[in-house]
Protein backbone atom coordinates (compact mmCIF):
# COMPACT_ATOMS: atom_id res chain seq x y z
CA UNK A 1 0.00 0.00 0.00
CA UNK A 2 1.34 3.79 -0.89
CA UNK A 3 2.45 6.14 2.19
CA UNK A 4 -0.83 8.09 2.77
CA UNK A 5 -3.63 6.05 1.87
CA UNK A 6 -6.24 4.11 4.13
CA UNK A 7 -5.88 0.78 5.48
CA UNK A 8 -8.95 -1.85 3.82
CA UNK A 9 -9.99 -2.52 7.12
CA UNK A 10 -8.70 -6.02 7.56
CA UNK A 11 -7.49 -5.54 10.96
CA UNK A 12 -3.85 -4.10 10.12
CA UNK A 13 -3.01 -0.54 11.29
CA UNK A 14 -3.07 1.99 8.15
CA UNK A 15 -0.48 3.26 6.62
CA UNK A 16 -1.75 6.66 7.05
CA UNK A 17 -0.99 6.96 10.15
CA UNK A 18 2.83 5.03 10.24
CA UNK A 19 5.54 6.34 8.09
CA UNK A 20 7.93 4.41 6.20
CA UNK A 21 10.70 6.09 8.53
CA UNK A 22 11.44 3.79 11.53
CA UNK A 23 8.25 3.02 11.78
CA UNK A 24 7.30 6.69 13.04
CA UNK A 25 4.31 8.47 13.25
CA UNK A 26 3.74 10.62 10.27
CA UNK A 27 3.17 13.56 12.35
CA UNK A 28 6.61 13.26 14.00
CA UNK A 29 7.70 12.74 10.59
CA UNK A 30 6.22 16.11 9.18
CA UNK A 31 7.19 17.88 12.53
CA UNK A 32 11.46 16.59 12.38
CA UNK A 33 11.14 18.12 8.38
CA UNK A 34 9.91 21.14 9.51
CA UNK A 35 12.18 21.68 12.14
CA UNK A 36 15.01 20.70 10.08
CA UNK A 37 14.16 22.79 7.05
CA UNK A 38 14.15 25.89 10.11
CA UNK A 39 17.40 24.94 11.23
CA UNK A 40 18.76 25.36 7.79
CA UNK A 41 17.46 28.63 7.67
CA UNK A 42 18.64 30.00 10.52
CA UNK A 43 21.74 28.80 10.55
CA UNK A 44 22.39 30.34 7.11
CA UNK A 45 21.01 33.84 8.52
CA UNK A 46 22.74 33.46 12.15
CA UNK A 47 26.68 32.13 10.99
CA UNK A 48 27.02 35.32 9.51
CA UNK A 49 26.42 37.90 12.21
CA UNK A 50 28.42 35.59 14.60
CA UNK A 51 31.34 35.50 11.61
CA UNK A 52 31.27 39.59 11.60
CA UNK A 53 31.36 39.52 15.69
CA UNK A 54 34.11 37.10 15.27
CA UNK A 55 36.41 38.86 12.63
CA UNK A 56 35.20 42.32 14.79
CA UNK A 57 35.49 41.01 18.34
CA UNK A 58 39.04 42.64 18.79
CA UNK A 59 37.71 46.24 18.24
CA UNK A 60 37.79 48.35 21.00
CA UNK A 61 34.02 49.97 19.91
CA UNK A 62 33.11 46.15 20.72
CA UNK A 63 34.55 45.52 24.03
CA UNK A 64 32.06 44.26 26.37
CA UNK A 65 29.84 42.72 23.82
CA UNK A 66 28.93 39.09 24.16
CA UNK A 67 29.04 37.13 21.37
CA UNK A 68 25.23 35.68 21.69
CA UNK A 69 24.79 39.30 21.24
CA UNK A 70 25.50 38.46 17.91
CA UNK A 71 23.12 34.86 17.51
CA UNK A 72 20.25 37.79 19.23
CA UNK A 73 20.50 39.58 15.76
CA UNK A 74 20.53 36.79 13.53
CA UNK A 75 17.79 35.45 15.25
CA UNK A 76 16.33 38.66 14.96
CA UNK A 77 16.66 38.96 10.90
CA UNK A 78 14.76 35.75 10.43
CA UNK A 79 12.36 36.29 12.56
CA UNK A 80 11.39 39.12 10.65
CA UNK A 81 11.21 37.55 7.63
CA UNK A 82 8.65 35.58 9.53
CA UNK A 83 6.83 38.68 9.65
CA UNK A 84 8.18 39.35 13.88
CA UNK A 85 9.19 42.77 13.80
CA UNK A 86 12.67 43.58 14.53
CA UNK A 87 13.73 46.03 17.27
CA UNK A 88 16.66 48.59 16.82
CA UNK A 89 17.37 51.10 19.62
CA UNK A 90 13.95 51.27 20.30
CA UNK A 91 12.51 51.55 16.86
CA UNK A 92 10.30 48.76 15.57
CA UNK A 93 11.74 47.49 11.64
CA UNK A 94 8.53 45.99 10.62
CA UNK A 95 9.66 45.79 6.79
CA UNK A 96 9.91 41.95 5.96
CA UNK A 97 12.96 40.95 4.41
CA UNK A 98 11.37 38.98 2.00
CA UNK A 99 14.23 36.92 0.85
CA UNK A 100 14.80 35.51 4.63
CA UNK A 101 10.82 34.34 3.90
CA UNK A 102 11.84 33.01 0.53
CA UNK A 103 14.99 31.24 2.11
CA UNK A 104 12.51 29.54 4.89
CA UNK A 105 10.10 28.56 2.10
CA UNK A 106 12.80 26.71 0.36
CA UNK A 107 14.47 24.96 3.08
CA UNK A 108 11.17 23.65 4.24
CA UNK A 109 10.34 22.72 0.90
CA UNK A 110 13.84 21.07 0.29
CA UNK A 111 13.67 19.58 3.64
CA UNK A 112 9.57 17.91 3.53
CA UNK A 113 10.65 16.64 -0.04
CA UNK A 114 13.70 14.62 1.47
CA UNK A 115 12.37 13.56 4.51
CA UNK A 116 8.83 13.91 4.73
CA UNK A 117 5.88 11.81 3.86
CA UNK A 118 2.47 13.18 1.76
CA UNK A 119 0.24 13.22 3.87
CA UNK A 120 -2.42 15.35 6.07
CA UNK A 121 -1.37 14.53 9.81
CA UNK A 122 2.94 15.35 8.40
CA UNK A 123 1.54 18.69 7.02
CA UNK A 124 -0.14 19.40 10.19
CA UNK A 125 2.78 18.05 12.11
CA UNK A 126 5.53 19.96 10.12
CA UNK A 127 3.10 23.36 10.43
CA UNK A 128 2.45 22.95 13.62
CA UNK A 129 6.12 22.38 14.92
CA UNK A 130 7.14 25.13 12.48
CA UNK A 131 5.12 27.83 14.22
CA UNK A 132 5.53 26.68 17.73
CA UNK A 133 9.36 27.12 17.34
CA UNK A 134 9.20 30.71 15.66
CA UNK A 135 6.65 31.91 18.31
CA UNK A 136 9.34 30.49 21.10
CA UNK A 137 11.76 32.08 19.70
CA UNK A 138 10.05 35.33 19.23
CA UNK A 139 8.74 34.94 22.74
CA UNK A 140 12.27 34.41 24.14
CA UNK A 141 13.61 37.80 21.89
CA UNK A 142 10.84 40.12 22.10
CA UNK A 143 7.70 39.72 23.93
CA UNK A 144 4.34 37.74 24.13
CA UNK A 145 2.79 40.27 21.22
CA UNK A 146 5.67 39.11 18.91
CA UNK A 147 5.27 35.79 19.71
CA UNK A 148 1.92 35.82 18.40
CA UNK A 149 2.90 37.36 15.14
CA UNK A 150 5.20 34.37 14.96
CA UNK A 151 2.61 32.02 15.60
CA UNK A 152 1.00 33.38 12.28
CA UNK A 153 4.19 34.26 10.39
CA UNK A 154 5.38 30.87 11.01
CA UNK A 155 2.26 28.83 10.43
CA UNK A 156 2.21 30.48 7.29
CA UNK A 157 5.71 30.41 6.19
CA UNK A 158 6.26 27.12 7.41
CA UNK A 159 2.85 25.54 6.14
CA UNK A 160 3.67 26.55 2.72
CA UNK A 161 7.02 25.58 2.39
CA UNK A 162 6.10 21.91 3.74
CA UNK A 163 3.04 21.42 1.85
CA UNK A 164 5.15 22.13 -0.96
CA UNK A 165 7.73 19.87 -0.37
CA UNK A 166 5.15 17.13 0.65
CA UNK A 167 3.30 17.57 -2.62
CA UNK A 168 6.95 16.84 -4.17
CA UNK A 169 7.01 13.64 -2.54
CA UNK A 170 7.25 10.76 -5.36
CA UNK A 171 3.81 9.41 -2.99
CA UNK A 172 2.07 12.82 -3.32
CA UNK A 173 -0.83 13.28 -5.80
CA UNK A 174 -0.85 15.38 -8.14
CA UNK A 175 -1.89 19.43 -7.35
CA UNK A 176 -5.02 18.80 -9.67
CA UNK A 177 -6.17 15.78 -7.35
CA UNK A 178 -5.78 17.71 -3.96
CA UNK A 179 -7.61 20.49 -5.39
CA UNK A 180 -10.60 18.48 -6.99
CA UNK A 181 -12.71 18.43 -3.79
CA UNK A 182 -12.55 22.27 -4.03
CA UNK A 183 -12.41 22.50 -7.76
CA UNK A 184 -15.58 20.50 -8.50
CA UNK A 185 -17.98 22.31 -6.24
CA UNK A 186 -16.98 25.69 -7.16
CA UNK A 187 -18.84 27.22 -10.82
CA UNK A 188 -16.25 26.52 -13.28
CA UNK A 189 -16.16 30.10 -14.74
CA UNK A 190 -14.83 30.71 -11.30
CA UNK A 191 -12.29 27.76 -10.89
CA UNK A 192 -10.94 28.61 -14.10
CA UNK A 193 -10.85 32.24 -13.24
CA UNK A 194 -8.57 31.53 -10.20
CA UNK A 195 -6.35 29.68 -12.55
CA UNK A 196 -6.03 31.87 -14.88
CA UNK A 197 -5.30 34.47 -11.59
CA UNK A 198 -2.49 32.27 -11.00
CA UNK A 199 -1.26 32.82 -14.10
CA UNK A 200 -1.70 36.24 -14.12
CA UNK A 201 -0.16 36.78 -10.72
CA UNK A 202 3.15 34.61 -11.48
CA UNK A 203 3.63 37.01 -14.72
CA UNK A 204 3.29 40.40 -12.66
CA UNK A 205 5.96 39.13 -10.24
CA UNK A 206 8.10 38.42 -13.51
CA UNK A 207 7.49 41.45 -15.00
CA UNK A 208 8.44 43.28 -11.58
CA UNK A 209 11.48 40.94 -11.49
CA UNK A 210 12.69 42.54 -14.77
CA UNK A 211 11.91 45.79 -14.17
CA UNK A 212 14.09 45.77 -10.76
CA UNK A 213 16.93 44.02 -12.85
CA UNK A 214 16.89 47.05 -15.24
CA UNK A 215 17.07 49.53 -12.45
CA UNK A 216 20.24 47.76 -11.13
CA UNK A 217 21.97 47.66 -14.74
CA UNK A 218 21.16 50.85 -15.21
CA UNK A 219 22.04 52.28 -11.78
CA UNK A 220 25.05 50.00 -11.34
CA UNK A 221 27.06 53.09 -11.64
CA UNK A 222 25.55 54.61 -8.66
CA UNK A 223 25.27 51.39 -6.38
CA UNK A 224 29.26 50.92 -6.90
CA UNK A 225 30.13 54.29 -5.72
CA UNK A 226 27.78 53.62 -2.55
CA UNK A 227 29.58 50.46 -2.11
CA UNK A 228 32.62 52.17 -2.23
CA UNK A 229 32.07 55.06 0.05
CA UNK A 230 31.60 52.33 2.19
CA UNK A 231 35.10 51.77 2.74
CA UNK A 232 34.12 47.91 4.03
CA UNK A 233 36.48 45.16 4.26
CA UNK A 234 35.95 41.26 2.96
CA UNK A 235 33.23 40.05 5.61
CA UNK A 236 31.59 43.82 5.71
CA UNK A 237 30.92 43.28 2.38
CA UNK A 238 29.85 39.73 2.20
CA UNK A 239 27.79 40.54 5.03
CA UNK A 240 26.35 44.00 3.07
CA UNK A 241 25.98 41.58 0.49
CA UNK A 242 23.96 39.23 2.16
CA UNK A 243 21.76 41.80 3.64
CA UNK A 244 20.75 43.30 0.33
CA UNK A 245 20.05 39.47 -1.20
CA UNK A 246 17.34 39.56 2.16
CA UNK A 247 15.67 42.32 0.70
CA UNK A 248 16.21 41.87 -3.15
CA UNK A 249 12.46 40.68 -3.04
CA UNK A 250 11.07 43.85 -1.70
CA UNK A 251 13.04 45.99 -4.58
CA UNK A 252 10.66 43.30 -6.93
CA UNK A 253 7.45 43.94 -5.13
CA UNK A 254 8.68 47.67 -5.39
CA UNK A 255 8.66 47.61 -9.30
CA UNK A 256 5.58 45.80 -9.40
CA UNK A 257 4.05 49.07 -7.75
CA UNK A 258 6.62 51.00 -10.50
CA UNK A 259 4.89 49.50 -13.30
CA UNK A 260 1.25 49.20 -12.06
CA UNK A 261 1.05 53.05 -11.86
CA UNK A 262 0.78 54.18 -8.55
CA UNK A 263 4.72 54.00 -7.56
CA UNK A 264 6.15 53.56 -4.04
CA UNK A 265 8.24 55.50 -1.05
CA UNK A 266 11.38 55.43 0.44
CA UNK A 267 10.80 57.80 3.29
CA UNK A 268 7.97 60.10 3.89
CA UNK A 269 8.02 63.13 1.33
CA UNK A 270 9.32 61.06 -1.64
CA UNK A 271 7.87 59.05 -4.47
CA UNK A 272 8.99 57.31 -7.56
CA UNK A 273 6.36 56.57 -10.39
CA UNK A 274 6.46 56.79 -13.66
CA UNK A 275 5.04 59.83 -14.16
CA UNK A 276 7.19 61.99 -11.56
CA UNK A 277 10.10 61.13 -8.98
CA UNK A 278 10.21 63.20 -6.09
CA UNK A 279 13.63 62.56 -4.02
CA UNK A 280 15.01 62.75 -0.81
CA UNK A 281 18.06 62.37 1.18
CA UNK A 282 17.95 57.95 1.28
CA UNK A 283 20.43 55.90 3.68
CA UNK A 284 23.96 55.12 2.08
CA UNK A 285 22.51 51.29 1.19
CA UNK A 286 23.69 50.63 -2.52
CA UNK A 287 20.47 48.80 -3.46
CA UNK A 288 18.85 52.22 -3.05
CA UNK A 289 21.18 54.01 -5.68
CA UNK A 290 19.31 51.17 -8.39
CA UNK A 291 16.08 53.36 -7.85
CA UNK A 292 14.93 55.04 -10.90
CA UNK A 293 15.93 58.72 -10.69
CA UNK A 294 14.11 61.88 -12.74
CA UNK A 295 16.05 60.87 -16.06
CA UNK A 296 13.32 57.77 -16.64
CA UNK A 297 10.36 59.74 -15.44
CA UNK A 298 7.59 60.35 -18.72
CA UNK A 299 8.54 58.55 -22.31
CA UNK A 300 8.51 55.00 -22.63
CA UNK A 301 8.29 54.80 -18.65
CA UNK A 302 4.84 56.12 -19.32
CA UNK A 303 3.82 52.85 -21.41
CA UNK A 304 4.79 50.34 -18.17
CA UNK A 305 1.23 49.28 -17.30
CA UNK A 306 0.73 48.13 -20.67
CA UNK A 307 3.40 45.37 -19.39
CA UNK A 308 0.77 44.37 -16.73
CA UNK A 309 -1.79 44.50 -19.33
CA UNK A 310 -0.01 41.75 -21.07
CA UNK A 311 0.16 39.41 -18.37
CA UNK A 312 -3.81 39.90 -18.41
CA UNK A 313 -3.44 39.49 -21.95
CA UNK A 314 -2.01 35.60 -21.21
CA UNK A 315 -4.46 35.46 -18.37
CA UNK A 316 -6.91 35.81 -21.34
CA UNK A 317 -5.63 33.39 -23.27
CA UNK A 318 -5.42 31.06 -20.57
CA UNK A 319 -8.81 31.36 -19.88
CA UNK A 320 -10.12 31.26 -23.41
CA UNK A 321 -8.09 27.60 -23.72
CA UNK A 322 -9.81 26.45 -20.67
CA UNK A 323 -13.45 27.45 -21.57
CA UNK A 324 -13.64 27.32 -24.85
CA UNK A 325 -14.81 23.15 -24.77
CA UNK A 326 -16.81 23.70 -21.54
CA UNK A 327 -20.30 22.83 -22.02
CA UNK A 328 -23.50 24.65 -20.53
CA UNK A 329 -22.02 28.12 -20.40
CA UNK A 330 -23.50 31.74 -21.54
CA UNK A 331 -22.47 33.90 -23.63
CA UNK A 332 -21.39 36.32 -20.55
CA UNK A 333 -19.56 33.02 -18.58
CA UNK A 334 -15.91 34.45 -20.34
CA UNK A 335 -16.54 37.56 -18.80
CA UNK A 336 -17.41 36.70 -15.38
CA UNK A 337 -13.99 34.40 -15.33
CA UNK A 338 -12.11 37.62 -16.45
CA UNK A 339 -13.37 39.50 -13.83
CA UNK A 340 -12.68 36.73 -11.07
CA UNK A 341 -8.74 36.46 -13.00
CA UNK A 342 -8.31 40.49 -12.33
CA UNK A 343 -9.75 40.38 -8.71
CA UNK A 344 -7.22 37.50 -7.99
CA UNK A 345 -3.92 38.72 -9.83
CA UNK A 346 -4.94 42.03 -7.80
CA UNK A 347 -5.16 40.66 -4.81
CA UNK A 348 -1.97 38.38 -4.97
CA UNK A 349 -0.28 41.99 -5.80
CA UNK A 350 -2.02 43.77 -3.01
CA UNK A 351 -0.34 41.04 -0.45
CA UNK A 352 2.99 41.34 -1.95
CA UNK A 353 2.81 44.90 -1.62
CA UNK A 354 1.37 44.30 2.33
CA UNK A 355 4.62 42.43 2.85
CA UNK A 356 6.93 44.77 0.93
CA UNK A 357 6.18 47.82 3.12
CA UNK A 358 6.44 49.06 6.16
CA UNK A 359 9.50 51.19 8.28
CA UNK A 360 13.19 51.08 8.56
CA UNK A 361 13.60 53.32 11.13
CA UNK A 362 12.78 56.72 13.03
CA UNK A 363 11.03 59.49 11.51
CA UNK A 364 10.56 59.75 8.03
CA UNK A 365 12.11 55.98 7.28
CA UNK A 366 9.11 54.96 9.44
CA UNK A 367 7.26 54.55 6.09
CA UNK A 368 8.36 52.40 3.03
CA UNK A 369 6.70 50.40 0.48
CA UNK A 370 3.51 51.37 -1.61
CA UNK A 371 -0.19 51.11 -1.01
CA UNK A 372 -1.40 47.74 -0.89
CA UNK A 373 -5.04 48.73 -2.28
CA UNK A 374 -3.91 51.29 -4.86
CA UNK A 375 -1.75 48.58 -6.41
CA UNK A 376 -3.47 46.21 -5.83
CA UNK A 377 -6.50 47.68 -7.41
CA UNK A 378 -4.29 49.07 -10.57
CA UNK A 379 -3.20 45.70 -11.08
CA UNK A 380 -6.72 43.99 -11.24
CA UNK A 381 -7.84 46.93 -13.84
CA UNK A 382 -4.71 46.23 -16.15
CA UNK A 383 -4.94 42.57 -15.80
CA UNK A 384 -8.45 42.86 -16.73
CA UNK A 385 -8.12 45.12 -19.95
CA UNK A 386 -5.63 42.71 -21.30
CA UNK A 387 -7.93 39.28 -20.45
CA UNK A 388 -10.82 40.88 -21.98
CA UNK A 389 -9.15 42.08 -25.15
CA UNK A 390 -8.16 38.70 -25.52
CA UNK A 391 -10.79 36.28 -23.89
CA UNK A 392 -13.66 38.13 -25.12
CA UNK A 393 -13.34 38.38 -29.01
CA UNK A 394 -12.10 34.66 -29.32
CA UNK A 395 -15.20 33.13 -27.20
CA UNK A 396 -17.39 31.87 -30.34
CA UNK A 397 -20.62 31.79 -27.29
CA UNK A 398 -20.33 35.30 -27.23
CA UNK A 399 -19.73 35.81 -30.92
CA UNK A 400 -23.02 34.43 -31.47
CA UNK A 401 -24.89 36.01 -29.31
CA UNK A 402 -23.95 39.24 -30.51
CA UNK A 403 -24.78 38.23 -33.83
CA UNK A 404 -28.30 37.06 -32.60
CA UNK A 405 -28.82 40.24 -31.15
CA UNK A 406 -27.61 41.94 -33.92
CA UNK A 407 -30.11 40.32 -36.37
CA UNK A 408 -32.91 40.70 -33.78
CA UNK A 409 -32.46 44.62 -33.64
CA UNK A 410 -32.23 44.42 -36.89
CA UNK A 411 -35.57 42.58 -37.64
CA UNK A 412 -37.05 45.12 -34.91
CA UNK A 413 -36.35 48.09 -36.27
CA UNK A 414 -37.36 47.09 -39.96
CA UNK A 415 -40.79 45.80 -38.49
CA UNK A 416 -40.99 48.82 -36.55
CA UNK A 417 -41.05 51.02 -39.95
Amino acid sequence: MAPGRLGTGNGRSSAFFVSALDGSPHWLAGALAALQGALLSFLVVVLPAVAAYVATSADPANEGVEWFRSVTVGASIWLAGHGVPADVGGVPITLVPLGVTLLALFTGWASARRSGVADRTALLGGTLAYAGLVAVLALATAGPVAALRGLAGGALVGGAGVAAGLLARPEAPTWREVTRPWHGRLPVVVAVGVEAATVAAAAVVVVGAVVATSWVLAGRTTVVAIAEGLDLDTLGGAVLALAELAFAPVLVVWAVAWAAGPGFWVGEGTHFATDAVTGGTLPAVPMLGALPGADVVGGPSLLAPALLVGCGALAGWYLHRGLRARDGLRAWSTGVACVVCAVGAGLVAGLLVLAGSGGVGPGRMAQVGASAVTVGGAVALEVLFGAVLVALPSDERLRRACAAGLVGAWARLRGAR
